[in-house]
């Protein structure tokens, strides 16, 4: 019932984290080793939760729903909400300006401060496409609104329940490894564009090509064929990285997650030879956006059709 058999790896996260839960609730003494597996387990499922948006999981929209449902649950927002930020916001403007996950809002320096509070800013400018979208919903789809509605008031009564149990356990397995994740996936955005040239055909992103965070995370460090072509499965992004990483910056394929946050966040300041110049360039004018070019008409729709 899988559309491809890669997301059995999917199947084994959400199984690893959904019985971490009960397992860490039931502990009569905290576990650090759990804790934070737990918390790269939040991580993971935005990033589940990222892909099974572009392409849908199942063959069956019941098990599509239900899957929503489950990443709501453990995302720690509500999984239609990446159609209006995310399908019809950011890959449709791919971080030039109308972009509501823009990294350069406010400045275009590249430092520790902009990072950390990037995710709050983003989130903050987010919630008007989310709000729009439910408008829209409410008017010409009545059944489509109460479905997103419906995340919402789960999401409510599993966090609300288990605060209700014991508030502690609540805190430390369910709400900070949410927070974790929300935070994490808007830091990842943030790399993946930051200093890149958004008007650029191929150099618009930033990936991530070492071999650890892409076996860990779902390839999710190959980043511009995910925006050059939204609709491949993520375990296609390696072969398709691999027929364009020539014609990109070689300072947009970076070989590790953590040696690109020490090299510019920590050590440049000290040691500004470590500072990568950024790429980006004031659009000319009347020029055609790029990126724009590989929006597939599919990205645009309300909800998936299944």
């Amino acid at each position: 019932m899988l559309r491809y058999k890669a997301d059995r790896l999917t199947l084994v996260y959400m199984l690893i984290t959904t019985l971490l839960l009960p397992l860490q609730w039931s502990l009569s003494s905290f576990s650090w080793p759990l804790f934070l597996l737990g918390c790269f387990m939040a991580v993971s499922v935005t990033v589940m939760s990222h892909n099974h948006n572009h392409v849908r999981m199942w063959r069956s929209r019941t098990l599509n729903v239900l899957t929503d449902y489950w990443l709501t649950l453990f995302y720690g927002f509500p999984a239609f909400a990446w159609i209006p930020t995310h399908n019809m916001n950011h890959h449709k403007f791919v971080n030039r300006e109308g972009d509501q996950t823009l990294t350069y809002r406010f400045t275009h320096r590249n430092n520790l401060l902009t990072l950390i509070t990037y995710p709050a800013v983003s989130a903050y400018y987010q919630q008007s496409s989310i709000r729009n979208f439910l408008f829209r919903q409410w008017a010409i789809n009545r059944r489509r609104f109460m479905l997103c509605l419906s995340q919402y008031l789960v999401l409510a009564l599993f966090v609300g329940t288990a605060l209700w149990l014991d508030w502690r356990k609540a805190l430390l397995f369910i709400v900070i490894p949410h927070q974790i994740g929300l935070f994490t996936v808007l830091v990842f955005n943030y790399l993946q564009h930051v200093g890149a040239n958004p008007h650029s055909e191929v150099d618009h992103s930033r990936n991530i090509v070492g071999p650890w965070m892409n076996r860990l995370l779902f390839n999710n460090g190959f980043h511009t064929v995910h925006h050059d072509e939204p609709g491949l499965h993520w375990s296609e992004l390696p072969e398709a990285h691999a027929k364009v990483a020539h014609r990109i910056h070689p300072s947009l394929n970076e070989p590790s997650f953590w040696w690109l946050v020490l090299r510019t966040y920590i050590l440049a300041p000290v040691f500004p030879k470590l500072r990568r110049p950024s790429l980006y360039q004031a659009p000319e004018q009347n020029e055609r956006p790029a990126a724009a070019k590989h929006l597939p008409s599919e990205m645009v729709q309300s909800l998936p059709a299944e």
